[in-house]
């Protein structure tokens, strides 16, 4: 089954700001980040790297942890990221744009 939501979290080059969002299309939603269309704060503060994201099958559940992450304090943040992504790599990069 295919997940028809991901929750995602985006920073900057520093790591120094963190962005929480929802989307139903993962790749069209980074892109757009990347691009400068996403939120003022996105804008503002250069966040352009995918850091983690998690798919989820039903939209509401998605919503609910969207919620419940931006509610997190951000050391707990920055432990999920390193727990799937201890580098903080770009995972826009390595998922979509394998040759």
């Amino acid at each position: 089954m295919e997940h028809e939501a991901y929750v995602y979290m985006m920073t900057n080059s520093s790591h120094t700001a963190l962005y929480v969002g929802v989307t139903k299309d993962l790749p069209n939603r980074i892109h757009q980040h990347k691009s400068g269309e996403g939120s003022s704060h996105v804008q503002k503060y250069r966040i352009h790297k995918l850091v983690f994201y998690r798919g989820f099958h039903d939209l509401t559940d998605a919503f609910d942890f969207e919620k419940k992450l931006k509610r997190w304090k951000r050391a707990w943040k920055e432990e999920l990221i390193e727990k799937e992504n201890w580098e903080w790599n770009d995972l826009y990069d390595d998922i979509f744009h394998k040759s």
